[in-house]
């Protein structure tokens, strides 16, 4: 066989590492090692390495984020936005597993549009739980939900151990809720929100803002919900 003959070695890394992800080594999400630790496995330069990993991001197996590294590309997850709305039960249909990273839970009073939606007096106490929806190890999502207080006076010590709002809800003697309106808008990623989702900075997100109530029509929460567009595709369900 003659040298032009041969595979390149960046070829020969691409398919060692796309056949490691087909095998599961590196799942959805996951970072892979450094250009340095990839070069040093190899036997190669970082060049190499570097356009190895460019023909990957070419065919949507790999994504680099500056600042971050390059991790495994996921498909876009289906979010169904209907009255009745549960994170869990929606990850749990594309066989992940759910999770939520509390980012904050801290009690406040409310501002005017806040009273106006939840149906409370201005300065009213609220409950603010801000966090992380994850696919697995994957975040999709940044979300802040505001409930009032007098409403739900145990609700905070709840999810501090049951990450699960319905969940939660249960527990304060809500066996039932519905969405009463959602508004769906496009929005960039702040710096903090592309830290927390481990996107760009300026990447495009799915905005979500809506309102639960319980089945007579009172308020319980008002929810914004920034979803990584690149990793949810919200669809409309029919309830």
């Amino acid at each position: 066989m003659t040298q032009s003959a041969r595979t390149p070695v960046w070829k020969s890394i691409a398919e060692t590492l796309e056949n490691e992800i087909e095998h599961g080594h590196y799942r959805a999400g996951d970072k892979l090692p450094t250009e340095a630790e990839l070069a040093s496995r190899f036997g190669v330069n970082r060049h190499t390495v570097r356009r190895a990993l460019g023909d990957m991001a070419e065919r949507n197996i790999l994504r680099s984020r500056r600042g971050a590294g390059v991790f495994v590309e996921s498909a876009p997850t289906d979010y169904p936005i209907g009255k009745r709305v549960s994170f869990t039960q929606n990850i749990q249909a594309t066989g992940r597993l759910p999770n939520k990273q509390l980012l904050r839970l801290e009690e406040r009073s409310c501002d005017s549009s806040e009273a106006k939606v939840l149906d409370i007096p201005i300065g009213a106490p609220v409950l603010v739980y801000e966090g992380l929806s994850l696919s697995g190890d994957t975040p999709i999502a940044h979300f802040v939900s505001i409930f009032p207080s007098e409403r739900f006076p145990h609700m905070s010590e709840i999810l501090k151990t049951v990450s699960s709002v319905t969940e939660t809800l249960k527990h304060q003697g809500i066996d039932d809720y519905v969405r009463r309106d959602t508004r769906i808008t496009a929005e960039l990623a702040t710096p903090v929100q592309a830290l927390h989702l481990r996107i760009r900075a300026g990447d495009p997100l799915l905005k979500s803002v809506g309102v639960n109530t319980t089945l007579d029509g009172t308020p319980i929460e008002q929810g914004q919900t920034w979803f990584a567009a690149e990793r949810v595709a919200l669809t409309v369900a029919r309830d």
